[in-house]
């Protein structure tokens, strides 16, 4: 892991987005927020790169408002 302070301020708020997402999906239902909260909490464990990690997580964030199952 890195001690990188950007890095870790990426995390926080991702993984707040991804804990939204989450308990929204819950709530109402829906998987693709469900799986898209679960996937921003979890993926900054196994991404090291500052760069990637910003990249990955608006992915994951852009995700429930492009698919709507």
């Amino acid at each position: 892991m890195t001690t990188n302070p950007a890095w870790l301020m990426w995390c926080v708020l991702f993984g707040s987005f991804g804990l939204a997402f989450f308990v929204y999906g819950r709530r109402q239902k829906a998987p693709v927020p469900l799986v898209c909260g679960l996937a921003l909490m979890v993926y900054p464990y196994f991404v090291s790169n500052t760069y990637l990690l910003c990249a990955i997580g608006v992915g994951l964030i852009a995700v429930p408002y492009f698919v709507r199952i």
